[in-house]
């Protein structure tokens, strides 16, 4: 596949991201094997379009500089959350802070991208559920699970950044209907959409965890006393923000 046949598949499908804009978040390139996302120009403010959706998905978890109730839009359209959201992405990686995605910026964003869509430090293989291994049995088709996933994915790298690059495991990413029932998780839980993960960060406590997590986007946290942490991104689907325990 050319990287001009590449860039012409996902813009298709961000296409009817952008038509069907609401609750549910849709898939992307999921059955094509991904490669380094053909960036074709340098992105600043006041740009639109599908390589601007991505630019997003990636910079999420840069939502905040301290705990906030803030996303980073996926929305096709660079305004200035987006823009902070590169300048703290750019100030983590030791690049020029200046909100503008050019191609160092690109390449280090790249940088976090496997050959199959996932990223560096996470596989997909963490988040299937853990009966089936698929992604599939869930409130969403098995493309749209894993598209939230890949999503997730990106704010976790944030996350482990902001940790100190320790590594994070995963203890429950989707859950199908059946297993979450199995395991006494709500009817409506976020495992099921593939927008959660429980994890733990060995050598790190839940609080600090939870603090940062504040940072990257995640409307939904779970308490910190637990014996992990829950973090999901439940706005992302038309649903309220809830911290367990508040800002901390």
């Amino acid at each position: 596949m050319t990287s001009s046949r590449f860039a012409d598949r996902r813009t298709v499908l961000w296409g009817a991201l952008s038509a069907g804009a609401g609750a549910v978040l849709v898939p992307t390139l999921l059955t094509t094997a991904a490669r380094a996302y053909p960036w074709s120009r340098t992105l600043r403010q006041g740009a639109t379009g599908a390589d601007v959706t991505e630019l997003q998905i990636r910079v999420a978890g840069w939502a905040a500089d301290s705990p906030s109730h803030s996303i980073v839009a996926v929305d096709g359209d660079f305004g200035p959350a987006t823009a902070a959201a590169v300048r703290r992405f750019q100030a983590a990686y030791g690049l020029d802070a200046d909100g503008i995605a050019g191609p160092a910026t690109q390449a280090q964003l790249n940088a976090l991208e496997q050959a199959d869509g996932s990223t560096v430090h996470f596989d997909f293989s963490e988040f299937t559920d853990r009966v089936s291994g698929t992604f599939s049995g869930g409130k969403l088709s098995a493309a749209a699970t894993k598209e939230n996933v890949r999503r997730a994915m990106y704010k976790l790298e944030a996350l482990r950044k902001k940790l100190g690059n320790v590594p994070i495991t995963i203890n429950s990413g989707f859950r199908s209907i059946a297993h979450n029932a199995e395991v006494g998780g709500a009817s409506d839980s976020m495992h099921l959409y593939g927008t959660a993960a429980d994890l733990s960060v060995p050598g790190v406590s839940n609080r600090t965890v939870y603090q940062k997590a504040e940072t990257c986007g995640f409307s939904g946290l779970e308490t910190y006393t637990a014996d992990h942490q829950h973090v999901d991104s439940r706005a992302d689907l038309g649903r309220a923000w809830w911290w367990q325990d508040g800002t901390i």
